[in-house]
């Protein structure tokens, strides 16, 4: 089987650069798989879980918030917003997290304050979705 060259970057950093069997992700248009030789092709992402198989190896997967994907010849890239493996996840941190985000939106004294504490809440509710 051919392998496929896929890449994932986030802002902060290079998450992966290798070579593997499929990746599975979460596009705006609908969920897709790519492969060695798949057709080109450039979208954005929705939050959600990219997969990623290689032979003899469990799916590794990463939640992705936003970004795009592109497929081209030499491979996929994808360039994430966002990016984190999802083994690093703790759950009971995430909903503590979802909890304290909503009183800050409560307890927001004008409305940039509420406006930043509620696109943090958003983010952490995206995640949650996602890994559910």
């Amino acid at each position: 089987m051919s392998k496929l060259h896929f890449d994932l970057v986030s802002p902060e950093r290079l998450l992966i650069s290798a070579e593997v069997d499929q990746v599975d992700v979460p596009g705006t248009e609908g969920d897709f798989g790519v492969l060695a030789n798949h057709a080109p092709l450039m979208t954005a992402l929705r939050p959600g879980v990219l997969t990623i198989q290689s032979q003899g190896k469990a799916g590794e997967k990463f939640f992705v918030r936003g970004g795009f994907a592109e497929v081209t010849a030499k491979g996929l890239t994808i360039l994430a917003e966002e990016a984190m493996p999802l083994a690093e996840f703790d759950r009971a941190a995430l909903e503590t997290r979802i909890r304290n985000a909503e009183e800050d939106v409560a307890d927001a004294k004008d409305a940039a304050r509420r406006e930043r504490a509620q696109e943090t809440l958003d983010r952490l509710r995206e995640l949650q979705a996602a890994l559910h």
